[in-house]
């Protein structure tokens, strides 16, 4: 009860301001969510990488993304070949379980549960799951419609990739940030999580969903909540990575499905509702998994 208090329900009471001004108000989440993508993260972005020293950690944790991704698309796949579903269904598997909300849930809850230290790998880790969304996410809900044309163009319009470009190469050179400026940056980023939080409650305000399909909608929510972290803490003992790393990743791992591939169902018309319906279960289960998870790893 400890864990949850101290937690995961300041991170819940944000959600749930943006969920009560969005149904008071109705407000157009796109101003805001433009904002967020292209002021508040790169700025959230660059004071990470600029500051954080880039050693061994980062490539671990780079490693263990692809893992995870793979492992849980191999493992939606074997799944759907021994069920005999169809292609549509094990997309929309995909879709709702490889791909994390590690953003605007993960970070929030890794600030309160790790602290600042615990904050920059939870950073670093969303700009990975952004990438890996932009590319992987697109192609399973476009499932070649698309093309890997608009997954790099998706790449390419991305701020945070910029930011986090040039927060790599200033420290890699001698160049360096002037104090005046850092400190604007230090303040739009301080903005970026509280912003992102908001934003995820005013989406789960706007979901639309239809009937549950409760056989999948339960399979996806298992793999995304319980199966996810497993593998996550089997990867990471496989890998000498530093233990607060570890504890960061796996904690990661359980984060529900992620708001983005949602609008990208949307987008390509690829089982939205259902996509839809996993996100709405898995972040209210979550509350429950993440004080768990939380507690074991303490």
């Amino acid at each position: 009860m400890t864990i949850f208090i101290q937690v995961v329900l300041p991170v819940l009471l944000i959600f749930a301001a943006g969920f009560a001004i969005q149904k008071w108000k109705k407000v157009d989440i796109k101003p805001v969510s433009v904002v967020a993508l292209y002021v508040a993260t790169p700025a959230l972005v660059f004071q990470t990488f600029y500051e954080a020293e880039l050693d061994r950690q980062y490539v671990y944790m780079v490693v263990f993304s692809f893992a995870l991704l793979f492992s849980l698309i191999i493992l939606n796949k074997l799944v759907a070949r021994i069920t005999k579903r169809s292609e549509k269904k094990e997309s929309g598997w995909i879709l709702s379980t490889a791909f994390m909300n590690a953003g605007n849930y993960g970070a929030p809850i890794i600030l309160f549960a790790y602290g600042q230290e615990g904050f920059a790998y939870a950073v670093s880790f969303m700009v990975l799951q952004s990438i890996i969304m932009n590319v992987f996410g697109v192609y399973y809900a476009a499932k070649g419609y698309a093309g890997s044309r608009y997954a790099v163009r998706s790449i390419l319009t991305m701020p945070v990739t910029y930011a986090l470009l040039l927060a790599v190469i200033m420290q890699a050179t001698p160049l360096a940030m002037p104090d005046n400026l850092m400190g604007a940056v230090d303040i739009v980023a301080a903005a970026a999580i509280p912003i992102v939080m908001i934003i995820l409650g005013m989406q789960l305000a706007n979901m639309q969903i239809g009937q549950f399909d409760w056989p999948s909608i339960s399979y996806s929510t298992t793999v995304r909540l319980l199966i996810s972290p497993l593998i996550a803490w089997g990867l990471t003992m496989l890998m000498p990575m530093d233990p607060l790393l570890a504890k960061v990743l796996i904690v990661s791992a359980a984060m529900p499905s992620a708001a983005t591939i949602v609008m990208f169902c949307v987008q390509f018309d690829n089982q939205p509702r259902y996509v839809s319906s996993v996100t709405m279960v898995t972040t209210l289960l979550s509350v429950i998994t993440i004080t768990v998870l939380l507690a074991i790893l303490q």
